[in-house]
């Protein structure tokens, strides 16, 4: 897959203009309502599904399947990185109309972090192709110990980040607004916001150790992994608030996700040992194995509120 450089700027400049309407829509502090959340998940799904349309004209079926494999199997994996977002904004009591500006920086963050991550994959790749071994291995035991360990909870009061965080950062114990830092008795000091945000920027480190490999397993090239990544990414802010409230219901997702996992490593390693699995055929069986767990979470919690 050819990409010229000019391809790669037209991208970054439609993410940067997509940040930059959708920071200016919210430069106000304010609680994001279901409308709004379900309004802005349309619109960042369908830029999502645009962007791989053209990636299917220009660069063939192929491809263009391959760019919606990574896209599904990134947000479907995001779903998890929300629900852990809903658990570290109950834990500091961050108001709901503080919560997207945390969220906007933190996608920015999480933008430029996986970036690195998928230039050095690449490069590792291209130079040791044998390390795929090891990626489709890892998959394979992230999503049996996911599947082991499905019932456990994330407690942000045992975060190693924020005992470091506490540690060396002088920080208030009351928000200010939506600053995250402020400058009292001549000290400048962290609010709990910038806490909140260094605690999500690692957590989402942690789950691009997963998700990455993930995609890399359904496509060896940067430019459809990094584009897929980032659809996937810019949408999911309007994915929390519109999913937050409704964590409760998809008690069965966590089985699929790990399901995925495996799926992914098996395709990684058999791909690379002995033949390539069909994308179409890679592309059914994550969007069935997904399909099911969320049917089976809403029809099995279906009398809860």
């Amino acid at each position: 897959m050819n990409v010229p450089l000019w391809v790669w700027i037209v991208l970054l400049g439609v993410i940067v203009a997509m940040l930059t309407v959708d920071l200016l829509l919210h430069r106000q502090a304010h609680e994001i309502a279901l409308r709004e959340a379900a309004i802005w998940s349309s619109i960042w799904v369908s830029i999502g599904l645009i962007a791989g349309g053209v990636i299917w004209w220009f660069y063939g079926a192929d491809f263009g399947l391959q760019y919606y494999s990574g896209y599904i199997i990134e947000k479907s994996l995001s779903v998890d990185n929300v629900f852990v977002w809903a658990v570290i904004f109950t834990f500091f009591a961050v108001p709901k109309q503080y919560q997207h500006r945390v969220l906007f920086f933190g996608v920015i963050g999480a933008l430029v972090l996986r970036a690195i991550f998928i230039a050095g994959g690449s490069a590792l790749i291209s130079s040791a192709s044998w390390v795929l071994y090891i990626f489709g291995a890892f998959l394979i035991f992230t999503g049996i110990k996911m599947l082991v360990q499905r019932d456990s909870h994330v407690d942000p009061s045992k975060s190693k980040t924020l005992r470091i965080f506490r540690r060396f950062i002088p920080m208030t114990d009351d928000l200010v607004g939506q600053r995250f830092l402020v400058r009292r008795n001549g000290i400048l000091m962290a609010t709990p916001l910038l806490a909140v945000l260094v605690v999500i920027e690692v957590t989402d480190v942690i789950f691009a150790v997963d998700s990455i490999p993930a995609v890399f397993a359904v496509t060896s090239e940067p430019f459809i992994v990094f584009a897929s990544n980032a659809m996937a990414l810019l949408g999911l802010r309007a994915m929390y608030f519109l999913l937050a409230d409704l964590m409760h219901r998809f008690i069965y997702l966590k089985i699929g996700l790990a399901l995925v996992l495996v799926w992914v490593g098996i395709k990684m390693v058999v791909g690379h040992a002995w033949f390539d699995i069909p994308t179409l055929v890679s592309l059914g069986v994550v969007v069935l194995l997904l399909a099911l767990s969320v049917v089976a979470s809403l029809v099995a919690t279906r009398e809860r509120k």
